[in-house]
């Protein structure tokens, strides 16, 4: 009876993953990183950039004139990598470098007006990127799944943390 079942109606045991897995978050958050970097890859060939050019553009968007370690700093990119993507998003006219009047070993990386309409476009596209992606959840579950995810982040990826605005508890600890 179960030769009249055509085969890919059926899960077989090969195609599921072992429950221990399954059951296992930090599985699950490797998994489901992987399938989100797969879909961004994706979206962004289109625009003949990658997902790393555009944490580029938001960082000098956030902070104009930074200089190139500042930047791979911040982002946590090899600095030799960095200098290739800068070099693609200059040829691209998104960015520009220029020598650091006061340190002519530095260079100032600043966004060009076309690197700001970029940025929007790349913007948006992650948006609807994230849009696909969490779409099995509700706005609050996907609320509550960020604010779940931040504090992860914050503990063992600590460049993720928000700022903390300070509070009169600090200023009591500042002043002593």
């Amino acid at each position: 009876m179960n030769a009249t079942i055509p085969h890919t109606t059926r899960p077989s045991a090969s195609g599921r993953l072992p429950e221990e897995l399954v059951a296992s978050s930090t599985f699950l958050l490797k998994r489901l990183g992987f399938a989100a970097k797969d879909r961004s890859l994706t979206a962004y060939e289109s625009t003949g950039l990658h997902p790393y050019h555009h944490a580029i553009l938001m960082v000098l968007d956030e902070h104009p004139h930074e200089t190139q370690a500042s930047i791979a700093d911040a982002l946590g990119y090899d600095r030799g990598q960095l200098v290739g993507l800068l070099d693609e998003l200059e040829e691209k006219g998104l960015l520009q470098r220029r020598r650091d009047p006061n340190d002519r070993r530095r260079h100032l990386v600043t966004l060009t007006p076309e690197g700001t309409k970029t940025l929007k476009r790349l913007r948006a596209l992650a948006r609807e990127v994230e849009d696909a992606f969490l779409s099995p959840l509700t706005d609050d579950e996907r609320a509550e799944l960020h604010t779940l995810l931040l504090r992860l982040a914050e503990k063992h990826e600590p460049r993720c943390a928000l700022p903390v605005p300070p509070g009169p508890d600090h200023a009591a600890t500042d002043s002593g």
